[in-house]
């Protein structure tokens, strides 16, 4: 008994201070030992990333870089993948404006962006049509303004948008498999310039919260077959190019 160890005893009143003293230790460590730390945290401190910086140099003479040639990666075939002309608006951030703003306020966007169209949205990124440079410098306006006897300035762009239940949509699934003369025919098919790329997800289920993934356009297109800039109003004429340059 005089040599039974007595490191764990509970301590009383005649324990030894060092066996009381490592007794605490251990209630409030939790473990005695290094290696006696779970092997779940030990593993999980070992997939912790190691980041390495990337070789770099400076050249010791005089080297000649050159910038890219734009629009040389961009050029497409009618047999090219139809993702080739897609916008993809999970890269490339969505202009937008709201519906209560004005026609001049989206014209003056598109010209400030460089695009043809904007998207137009309310609270939360909810898509609720799109605006052309057609919708805003054809007739249409005009149109309204005289019946309502106001002034252009005060049509808005929820007046002469194409609401969002009138677009022609595809999904991303398909899009993936097809190429950009399936496009242009789809195009062609419904008359008009512009489709939605829609991405089906498992936490977006119901139509009104699909999520757009894309957006093609006919000028866009038009421009990577590597033809003039278009024309914004004469959609005929920007079919009939295309096609021509298709066929050649």
């Amino acid at each position: 008994m005089g040599n039974e160890d007595r490191s764990d005893r509970p301590a009383g009143p005649g324990a030894e201070p060092q066996a009381h003293d490592r007794l605490v230790e251990r209630m409030f460590s939790g473990f005695g030992h290094a290696s006696e730390i779970p092997r779940v945290e030990r593993h999980q401190r070992l997939a912790e990333p190691v980041y390495r910086p990337l070789r770099q140099s400076i050249s010791e003479s005089a080297p000649r870089y050159r910038l890219p040639v734009q629009g040389m990666a961009a050029q497409v075939q009618a047999d090219s993948p139809a993702i080739d002309v897609m916008t993809d608006l999970s890269r490339v951030a969505a202009v937008s404006i709201g519906g209560d703003r004005t026609v001049d306020e989206a014209r003056r966007a598109m010209v400030d962006h460089g695009v043809r169209a904007l998207f137009v949205v309310e609270a939360a990124g909810i898509v609720l049509g799109i605006i052309t440079s057609t919708d805003v410098l054809g007739e249409r306006p005009i149109q309204l303004a005289h019946e309502r006897g106001a002034r252009h300035d005060e049509v808005l762009v929820r007046d002469v948008m194409t609401p969002a239940e009138r677009l022609e949509t595809m999904e991303l699934e398909d899009v993936l498999r097809a190429h950009v003369g399936d496009v242009i025919a789809s195009l062609r098919l419904s008359g008009r310039q512009h489709a939605l790329v829609i991405e089906s997800m498992q936490n977006h289920r119901t139509p009104s919260t699909r999520v757009v993934r894309g957006i093609f356009s006919l000028t866009q297109i038009a421009r990577q077959l590597g033809l003039p800039p278009q024309p914004a109003h004469n959609i005929a004429r920007t079919f009939s190019e295309i096609e021509a340059a298709i066929g050649a």
